[in-house]
C-alpha cells in the first residue's frame, strides 16, 4: 500500500517550502520532493529578494537567513557600444522593515527555508522525480515517484519551477510557447568583500542592485542585471527566447558581450568567474497563468507564471513564497470544508489576493505587452545616451538649448514624434 500525506509539495524553491512550511503549522502531514540533489542544488535566479513575506512565514528570519547583503543602493543605466548614462537611488530606508531586500545566493537560500520546512514537521526526500500525478475514476490519488512507485496524498502541491511538465500533465496548461519565457543566464564573479564595497560605496553589509538596458541585450528584448553578494557578484541577463531565435543569437556571447562592455568591466575587473548557470523565466506575468486548481491539485510560484518585470525591479521570489502561504490557506480552508475538491480548492485565488500576489500582478498585467516594443531596448537608451552626450560635451562649437538637443536627438533616432508620444503614454499607462 502507498504511503499517505496530506498533501504533497513538488519542488523545494521558495514556493514549495513556503507551502510545505506553512502546512506543517497547520498540521497536515507534508511530503516535500526536490529532484536535485539539494533544495536550491538546480535553482537559478537572478540573486535578490524582496523580504516582506518572510515576516509572516519565519517572523524571525533575519536571526539566520543566510543574507548576503541588504540593499541600500538601487540603479538604472543605459549601455551603448562605449558609453553608459544612470540613475542611481542610495537610501538606508530601502534596508528597513518589510520594504527590505537582500542579495542570495539560492542553494543556501533554499535548503534554509526547506530546514525551517522540515523543523516544522515536513519530511523532504531530495534526488526523486515526480513522473506524473495518481488519478483514480479521474481524481488525483496522489504522486508517481516512478513508473510503479506512488505515494498517496489528498493534495499535490505543483511548485517545480518555470518549465513544470506536472502543469501539463495535470491538464492545467499547454505546452509552453517561446513568446512565454525568456532566458535568463547569470555568472557569478569572486571579489574581495573590500573591493566591493569600494567599487560600489558600500558599507559592510549594505548591497547595490542595478539593472542594464540597451547594449546589455545587444538590443534584444531583455535586459542585464547586478548584484552584490558578500564576496562576489550575479551578473546576468533575461532576453526574450523569441528574439534570440530570431537573430540566430546564443545567449552565453551575448553574456560575454554585456560583460566586457566598459561599465561593467570597471566593476568586475580582476574578478574570477566561477559559476555559469542558465533558466528559463516566466515572461508574460498573469498573461501565462495557468488555471491554477483543480481536484486535488494547486500551482504555485513560477510553476504559475507568478512573476513581475516592470522594467526597473524583478520579482519572483517573494511572490513564490506568497503563493505557497496562500495555496497553504486554501488548503486548510478545503479540508474544513469537506476535502480537495476543485470547488474547495477555489479559495486560493482569494487567498492570493489577501497576499497580494494576483493583485500585483494585476497592477503590472500591461507591463509584459509595453515591453514586447523593441524600441524600449534600442532605440530609446542611444537617444538617451546620444542626449546626454549633446548635454555634456563642450567643445567650443556653438551650444543650443536643451529643448533644441532633445528634438534634434529624436529627429536623429528615426522615431515620430506621435510614435514617442504614444510609447510614453503606454509606459505610464503599464508601470
Amino acid at each position: 500500500m502507498a504511503e499517505h500525506f496530506d498533501a504533497v509539495v513538488v519542488g523545494a524553491g521558495p514556493a514549495g517550502s513556503a507551502a510545505a512550511l506553512a502546512l506543517a503549522r497547520k498540521k497536515f502531514s507534508v511530503l516535500l520532493v526536490e529532484r536535485g540533489r539539494a533544495p536550491g542544488s538546480k535553482n537559478v535566479f537572478g540573486g535578490r529578494i524582496y523580504a516582506w513575506p518572510l515576516f509572516d512565514l519565519v517572523p524571525d528570519w533575519a536571526k539566520d537567513c543566510p543574507m548576503e547583503r541588504l540593499v541600500t543602493k538601487e540603479s538604472l543605466a543605459f549601455l551603448t557600444p562605449e558609453a553608459s548614462l544612470g540613475i542611481s537611488f542610495d537610501s538606508p530606508r530601502l534596508a528597513e522593515g518589510k520594504a527590505a531586500s537582500f542579495t542570495a545566493l539560492r542553494p543556501r537560500f533554499d535548503a534554509w527555508l526547506a530546514k525551517k520546512a522540515e523543523e516544522a514537521g515536513a519530511m523532504l526526500v531530495t534526488g526523486i522525480r515526480i513522473d506524473d500525478l495518481w488519478r483514480e475514476g479521474g481524481k488525483v490519488k496522489g504522486v508517481f515517484v516512478a513508473p510503479d512507485d506512488r505515494v498517496s496524498a489528498d493534495l499535490v502541491i505543483i511548485a517545480e519551477g518555470a518549465a513544470s511538465t506536472l502543469v501539463r500533465k495535470a491538464g492545467l496548461k499547454a505546452d509552453l510557447e517561446p513568446r512565454e519565457v525568456s532566458v535568463g543566464v547569470k555568472e557569478t564573479v569572486e571579489l574581495p568583500a573590500e573591493t566591493i564595497q569600494e567599487r560600489f560605496g558600500l558599507a559592510e553589509k549594505e548591497g547595490a542592485a542595478a539593472i542594464y538596458a540597451g547594449y546589455a541585450s545587444l538590443g534584444l528584448r531583455g535586459g542585464g542585471f547586478l548584484y552584490t553578494n558578500k564576496a562576489s557578484l550575479s551578473l546576468g541577463l533575461v532576453i526574450s527566447s523569441e528574439d534570440l531565435a530570431r537573430k540566430k543569437l546564443e545567449v552565453q556571447d551575448v553574456q560575454t558581450k554585456f560583460r566586457m562592455h566598459p561599465a561593467i568591466q570597471k566593476l568586475v575587473k580582476g574578478g574570477k568567474l566561477v559559476e555559469y548557470s542558465a533558466h528559463l523565466v516566466p515572461e508574460l506575468g498573469k498573461g501565462m497563468m495557468p488555471r491554477l486548481t483543480a481536484d486535488g491539485v494547486l500551482v504555485a510560484g513560477d510553476s504559475a507564471g507568478f512573476l513581475i518585470n516592470n522594467g526597473y525591479t524583478f520579482r519572483g521570489v517573494d511572490l513564490a513564497m506568497a503563493s505557497g502561504m496562500a495555496a497553504a490557506d486554501a488548503a486548510e480552508a478545503a479540508r474544513a470544508a469537506g476535502g480537495m475538491s476543485a470547488a474547495n480548492l477555489a479559495s486560493y485565488e482569494r487567498f492570493l489576493r489577501a497576499r497580494n500576489v494576483l493583485t500585483d500582478l494585476e497592477a503590472f498585467a500591461r507591463m509584459p505587452l509595453y515591453l514586447k516594443n523593441e524600441r524600449l531596448f534600442d532605440v530609446y537608451p542611444r537617444l538617451l545616451v546620444d542626449l546626454a552626450e549633446r548635454v555634456y560635451r563642450v567643445d567650443g562649437t556653438a551650444r543650443e538649448r536643451l529643448i533644441g538637443s532633445v528634438l534634434k536627438g529624436t529627429n536623429a533616432s528615426g522615431v515620430s514624434k506621435l510614435s514617442l508620444l504614444m510609447d510614453l503614454v503606454r509606459g505610464a499607462r503599464s508601470m
